[in-house]
């Protein structure tokens, strides 16, 4: 597998030579990874792994879709980006949904146009709990980013897919231009 995004706080510095990695070197002198995208057995000395990885890719995730860095002043205290989310899930989704996300879903509205909302509204569910799956506290409870990949492509051929209103109206448009009533 290839990795297309990485928690860069975890990239080894050149040294001088540029020839070898210094492996006492680290973006983030001498902590393992990014605060805020770390996961948490890294504070406790674990090794690096594929697991670390999916965690911060959930929090990356969470932190697209909901506009709020990991880092932001409200979460401390044990409260994180992580359970924010899933305080708000499923029922409140629309509170923790960053403000840009749903101006963009305003636009695209058409009158009557409900459930192309409702269906934006449950594949950003489906989005948030794949963050939060990938954030788990517990390395072993994190998705395989095989999963993750198949998930979210899953999710994005639904949304690709014509809904049947579009459908409705897109016949019903046709015979109107046609003359057929």
């Amino acid at each position: 597998m290839v990795g297309h995004i990485s928690d860069f706080g975890l990239a080894k510095i050149l040294s001088a030579d540029k020839l070898n990695y210094s492996t006492n070197q680290s973006s983030s002198l001498g902590l393992r990874g990014t605060i805020g995208y770390a996961p948490p057995e890294y504070g406790l000395g674990s090794e690096l792994s594929t697991k670390g990885d999916v965690y911060s890719y959930g929090i990356l995730l969470l932190e697209m879709f909901t506009g709020k860095r990991p880092t932001h002043d409200m979460f401390k205290e044990g409260f994180s980006i992580h359970n924010f989310v899933m305080a708000a899930l499923p029922e409140r989704i629309t509170e923790i949904i960053d403000p840009i996300l749903l101006q963009e879903r305003s636009r695209h509205r058409t009158p009557g146009n409900i459930t192309f909302s409702d269906r934006h509204l449950q594949h950003l569910n489906s989005i948030f709990e794949i963050g939060l799956a990938c954030s788990a506290e517990s390395p072993s409870k994190r998705m395989d980013m095989s999963d993750v990949v198949s998930k979210l492509c899953s999710i994005r051929d639904k949304l690709l897919r014509p809904t049947h209103y579009r459908h409705e109206r897109q016949t019903l448009n046709t015979a109107q231009s046609t003359g057929i009533q």
